[in-house]
């Protein structure tokens, strides 16, 4: 029987295909994986695997003739030409402290949750204790003034719960600013970073009115008294929020005599920030000084300062 010429061709590139695909198989496990295997701890391991991979790269270059081997192929070459070069990474830094773990919300939870002023008013004591609990496990630094609510509490419990902890965090706060205060009366006269700390720490409680009349007066005169230091020292490093804060605070204790005098540097170092325009239309609102407040409101309008929803509000009351 003679074979045509198409017959030969195939039954050649078979036997080529054949012949390849040995080739392949005993270079693989006789020489490169032995090589490869060297290299690592875990050589019989290493040996099992690879030998098994190039055993079943075997049976696809017979199953698949041509198509087989000419995948590999390409892939080698993809991979010699493209995904062999070392990523450069000198200037990627892996640090934990920038890491956000994404946690699902507990529908439940907050779902049953509701405020401490609803609880208190409808004297709801598992609503109450439940919402406690949810402000206690988060971050309480700033949620100071409703712990305070429950200390009126008809549930002893919760008022019991909310009065130590309160008293715990209190007793931080006096005791990181009377240590922060002392380093402050050691400093240089080029020293500003224990200024910077202090201001901005004890706004952060001293906002939120939790302590008696005379120890927040004696904390914000505090407050006073070390941005007056900052302010000799280098004004320009204040910021907009710590003079906007300290207005505000010396505004709070009635001491209007200061706090215009740092609504008007305020004015003086960002008169393109609307703080230096609310905080002292809440100066002169709360003196009842009606020229000053119109003028101050008139300017404001006249003025490029973004404004925000409040601020609209008012304008619209008095504009």
């Amino acid at each position: 029987m003679t074979l045509t010429y198409e017959e030969k061709l195939f039954l050649l590139l078979l036997l080529l295909n054949f012949l390849v695909a040995v080739i392949y198989l005993l270079a693989g496990i006789f020489i490169v994986v032995p090589v490869t295997a060297r290299k690592k701890k875990d050589e019989e391991e290493m040996l099992r695997d690879n030998r098994r991979a190039y055993l079943l790269r075997f049976f696809v270059m017979i199953l698949c003739p041509v198509i087989g081997p000419l995948f590999f192929l390409v892939s080698y070459l993809l991979y010699l030409t493209i995904f062999r070069f070392q990523v450069n990474l000198e200037d990627v830094t892996f640090s934990k402290d920038r890491v956000r773990t994404q946690q699902k919300a507990d529908e439940d939870r907050e779902r049953n949750v509701i405020p401490v002023e609803e609880a208190i008013a409808v004297n709801d004591k598992k609503s109450l204790r439940m919402a406690m609990m949810n402000i206690i496990r988060g971050e309480m630094d700033d949620s100071l003034a409703s712990i305070a609510l429950a200390l009126d509490a008809e549930d002893s419990e919760s008022a019991h719960y909310a009065a130590s902890v309160l008293s715990s965090k209190l007793n931080e706060f006096r005791m990181n600013v009377q240590k922060l205060y002392g380093q402050f009366k050691e400093e240089t006269e080029e020293q500003t970073d224990c200024e910077e700390m202090l201001l901005d720490y004890m706004n952060s409680v001293l906002r939120q009115n939790i302590f008696t009349e005379l120890e927040q007066n004696r904390f914000v005169k505090i407050m006073d008294e070390v941005a007056e230091a900052f302010y000799k020292k280098n004004a320009s490093r204040i910021t907009e929020q710590q003079y906007e804060s300290l207005c505000l605070r010396l505004l709070e204790i009635q001491d209007f005599e200061n706090s215009e005098k740092w609504c008007q540097r305020l004015s003086a170092q960002y008169p393109e920030q609307l703080s230096s325009y609310t905080c002292k239309l809440k100066l002169y609102f709360t003196t009842k000084d009606r020229t000053a407040f119109f003028q101050t409101l008139d300017a404001l309008k006249k003025s490029d300062v973004v404004i925000n929803r409040e601020t609209l509000e008012m304008v619209r009351i008095f504009g």
